[in-house]
């Protein structure tokens, strides 16, 4: 199917790898034109030698100096913006509330909300000028369930939401559609790191924890970046046209957070 992405202009946060890498792969296979930014060099390095048709800034979404040289660069790049990705996010710190370190919770949601509010105040100008504007924020699963002994990482990914929706009322009538995908249990090393700082935390083992984990879902299996990055692009073509202000869980059916 043709996803009527060529030539689209898209700006991907945290591209270099991992989830952020792969959306950007999918959308220059659709013909799309893509600049991404990330905080990891060695990343980045690769990123400029195995995919030379990606462009990239090495920017982080919480420093405003940054983000503003991100969109300078990304603008002479693309000539333009159709669409922004915010992907940036970190795990945050697993602990139960009253341990967590205070500069921990301000680091999660400066990453992980306040990057995303960095990026779109400065998006927001070319956005309103393309003829297929669309901002896709990446928040999780943790944006609609509790979960305990991630209270940082759980408070950004609801913000995020809140965020999109908000968003989604206020740029609908310039034509910019806003929505947020919820990956579940995604396979890889970030993924395995919370599952087994959980297990040290409860005193179990990582198996038992992935169990408890999975317990939780009907599709009991690990969502791939592929999946978010199929996701993410349609929501981005003018397929997606109509869909604004929504949550959408890529996530087996979960029905809550072990």
């Amino acid at each position: 199917m043709d996803m009527e992405l060529s030539g689209l202009r898209v700006l991907v946060t945290a591209g270099a790898n991992g989830i952020g890498l792969e959306i950007a792969k999918a959308f220059h296979e659709e013909g799309a034109r893509v600049h991404v930014c990330d905080v990891d060099d060695a990343a980045l390095a690769e990123l400029g030698s195995m995919h030379p048709g990606l462009s990239w800034t090495r920017a982080d979404v919480t420093d405003r100096a940054d983000v503003a040289r991100l969109f300078d660069e990304a603008g002479s790049a693309l000539g333009g913006l159709d669409v922004l990705v915010n992907n940036a996010g970190i795990a945050g710190p697993t602990g139960t509330v009253e341990e967590i370190n205070p500069e921990d919770w301000d680091r999660c949601l400066a990453v992980c909300l306040t990057g995303q509010f960095n990026c779109v105040r400065l998006a927001v100008p070319a956005l309103k000028a393309s003829a297929n504007g669309s901002i896709i924020n990446v928040s999780s699963v943790a944006g609609r369930f509790g979960f305990a002994m991630r209270t940082p990482y759980a408070s950004a990914k609801w913000g995020v939401i809140g965020f999109t929706k908000s968003l989604a009322r206020e740029l609908g009538e310039f034509g910019v559609r806003v929505n947020a995908v919820l990956p579940g249990i995604v396979s890889g090393d970030r993924q395995r790191r919370v599952l087994e700082a959980k297990a040290q935390q409860l005193g179990t083992t990582f198996a038992d924890m992935e169990r408890r984990a999975f317990a939780n879902a009907s599709i009991k299996e690990y969502v791939t970046a592929r999946q978010i990055a199929d996701q993410i692009l349609f929501l981005a073509s003018p397929r997606g046209r109509t869909i604004s202000g929504q949550a959408i869980s890529i996530d087996g059916d979960l029905q809550m957070l072990a």
